[in-house]
């Protein structure tokens, strides 16, 4: 029981280690040898969890799949309308990509293994289109709102979001400590319009 208990501290300690070197450099730039240092394991160790890079970077994807999955089955149990379900789940997601290396190597690995089946968004985005069509129905959004538009404009500010954690475009001056509570003060303007009734 104990050598198990090990290997899956092992395990874990692995994909870690492999979410901060790919969160910092990506997926090209990742080098096993660091990997192995960080985890504080041998060569030997990883390849017997993990014989490749591929099948490392994999693992980190499920992993970052099953916390924002998490997230996701916790946001949905909310009784609050639909598109306010959708700012609670975006603004979630965000949280972990501020604070959960992991959920935030999970996200880069979908873009830099195009390739590869995108789990990072698989765990979220068919709930984003679940909960804008029954909004929809329910007459939640207005007529101009379709869902295939709502659910793109979804996807590119949390792209943004996830932008500005990495650091990749600035913070805007006078903006809320946390990129999480910028994007719930933008989803607040996008529900309530921009537009002057005069516009």
């Amino acid at each position: 029981m104990a050598v198990q208990e090990r290997a899956v501290r092992t395990r874990r300690g692995l994909v870690h280690a492999a979410a901060v070197e790919i969160d910092q450099v990506g997926y090209e730039g990742a080098r096993l040898s660091r990997i192995c240092k960080t985890a504080a394991v041998s060569m030997g160790a990883l390849t017997f969890h993990f014989p490749s890079k591929d099948s490392l970077a994999d693992a980190v994807q499920e992993e970052g799949w099953a916390i924002a999955r998490s997230l996701v089955d916790e946001v949905m149990e909310s009784r609050e309308p639909d598109l306010r379900v959708v700012v609670e789940l975006m603004v979630g997601l965000t949280g972990l990509l501020e604070r959960n290396v992991v959920a935030r190597s999970a996200a880069r690995l979908a873009r830099e293994r195009p390739g590869e089946p995108d789990r990072w968004a698989e765990a979220w985005f068919p709930a984003v289109e679940q909960l804008l069509e029954r909004a929809r129905e329910g007459g939640g959004l207005r007529s101009v709102g379709r869902p295939q538009t709502v659910t793109a404009l979804v996807a590119y500010l949390l792209a943004g979001a996830e932008s500005q954690i990495r650091g990749v475009i600035p913070a805007p001056l006078g903006a809320a400590e946390s990129v999480a509570e910028q994007l719930e003060q933008i989803w607040q303007l996008v529900l309530g319009g921009v537009a002057a009734q005069s516009a």
